[in-house]
């Protein structure tokens, strides 16, 4: 399926690289950037892999397992739109 990332999602992916970069090593920022494009890829595949978000039921989470970020994205007729990235120990907010 076609996957388009909507401006919040490009802002996100830059801030994760910048701060890795800076705070960590490049090597992991390397890693995490891989980790997300997989996972984004395997949501390709299968859309529904993911389950849904409790509050907002057309939205749906995907884990990512060695890093601690949830891709969130929405399924429709054309593709699939991957509306946020954030880390899991921010606070909600509204998407």
């Amino acid at each position: 399926m076609r996957v388009v990332y909507s401006k919040r999602a490009l802002a996100d992916l830059e801030q994760i690289a910048n701060y890795y970069v800076a705070h960590a090593s490049h090597t992991i920022s390397e890693s995490i950037r891989h980790q997300l494009l997989s996972v984004i890829g395997r949501i390709a595949r299968n859309p529904d892999s993911a389950p849904r978000v409790s509050q907002r039921t057309q939205v749906r989470a995907a884990t990512i397992i060695r890093y601690p970020f949830r891709i969130f994205y929405r399924v429709n007729d054309e593709g699939i739109d991957i509306l946020h990235i954030r880390h899991t120990s921010r606070r909600p907010s509204e998407m």
